[in-house]
């Protein structure tokens, strides 16, 4: 038998937050550190929280799961197809470091994200510690909890600089009977327009990706929707395709690596391509688009505002840079707004996403 790693250090992380406030130190949450490549650098003091973990509870006939915020992904996702489910917005693991509470307040998602929804998307509900060292729960472990303002949703993509997530509870889905993937031969100039109209298509997409001149589908369904599909598509199958999968869902392919900038870009996606230099991946049908590149921060971002999109500095690059595109005066004083409400003080992540945030 193997060591219970599992444990349950809430109270011990609200006395830390609680003496932080009261000192007026400021805090650097941390997880696993496999998005510590993201964002700005902090001056801070680091409150790790790998040592809070476990599954708190699963309901697979409720497809509702609660885990604290330290576990790895990759131990959830296990469990969960052992029942036959699944994570359906498929966030990035990093390398098998993720964890889930570093899942859901970066916010990121992977490839199935346009078709199944965003991590956002299956946010139930949250326990938290707010800046003053309180302990708070949001939304519950059902759909219908609606009522009111959803505060646990909030809190995917506000990579912790509203307050540090305990545990979080998530709706789970099936997976699907079967998956297959096709490639195509399609050149850089008619790819968006052919994303474009396989997305309006009645097909069993799960994902589209392009890069190098090819351009990848990915069916998931029932077997008979699946030889329908392939039969009106043509195309190759794509052998061992969950692992072509998995490189670009973590990141591990070789478009990724090195230290240059990474961008991310977020455009109406039948956008055409953007007139910028470098190497481009694109996915989610058009809407993101992946650029490496040594054009200037203000070229990319100008580039993407003036279709209606904006740019991320995803990795690499200048980390005094902030990564988000800075929002209109009135959308940043209603998140200056709200980041006081939870965290008056100030001690959160202090200049992870904007300078004066």
């Amino acid at each position: 038998m193997g060591q219970d790693l599992d444990q349950d250090l809430g109270q011990v992380l609200q006395q830390q937050v609680r003496a932080a406030y009261e000192q007026g130190r400021p805090l650097h949450i941390v997880g696993s550190g496999s998005k510590g490549f993201y964002g700005r650098r902090v001056a801070a003091i680091p409150l790790a929280l790998t040592g809070h973990r476990g599954v708190v509870s699963y309901e697979p006939t409720e497809l509702v799961i609660t885990a604290r915020a330290g576990t790895p992904l990759v131990e959830i996702e296990t469990l969960l197809a052992e029942h036959g489910q699944m994570l359906a917005f498929e966030p990035p693991r990093f390398g098998g470091m993720g964890t889930i509470g570093g899942a859901i307040a970066s916010g990121f998602s992977g490839p199935r994200r346009p078709y199944a929804g965003s991590a956002r998307d299956f946010v139930l509900g949250c326990r938290m510690v707010n800046g003053q060292g309180e302990t708070l729960r949001f939304g519950g472990e059902v759909m219908k909890n609606v009522a009111g303002f959803d505060v646990a949703r909030l809190m995917a993509g506000a990579f912790g600089t509203l307050g540090l997530l305990l545990e979080v509870s998530l709706k789970v889905l099936p997976r699907p009977e079967q998956s297959l993937t096709l490639v195509f031969a399609v050149g850089p100039q008619a790819v968006v327009a052919e994303m474009v109209r396989l997305s309006n298509q009645p097909l069993p997409l799960s994902a589209m990706l392009y890069g190098e001149g090819q351009l990848y589908l990915r069916l998931s369904g029932a077997v008979s929707a699946l030889r329908a599909a392939q039969a009106m598509l043509g195309g190759e199958v794509v052998e061992a395709a969950d692992h072509f999968w998995d490189r670009y869902r973590d990141q591990s392919h070789p478009f990724f690596a090195g230290d240059g900038p990474l961008w991310r870009l977020s455009l109406p996606p039948a956008t055409p391509l953007l007139e910028l230099p470098g190497e481009l991946l694109i996915e989610w049908g058009g809407a993101q688009r992946w650029l490496r590149s040594d054009a200037s921060v203000e070229l990319v971002r100008q580039a993407a505002a003036s279709v209606g999109g904006h740019a991320t500095l995803f990795r690499g690059g200048d980390r005094d840079v902030e990564p988000q595109q800075p929002p209109a005066a009135a959308m940043m004083q209603m998140q200056g707004r709200i980041k006081t409400a939870f965290d008056p003080g100030g001690i959160f992540n202090p200049s992870l996403l904007y300078r004066d945030f």
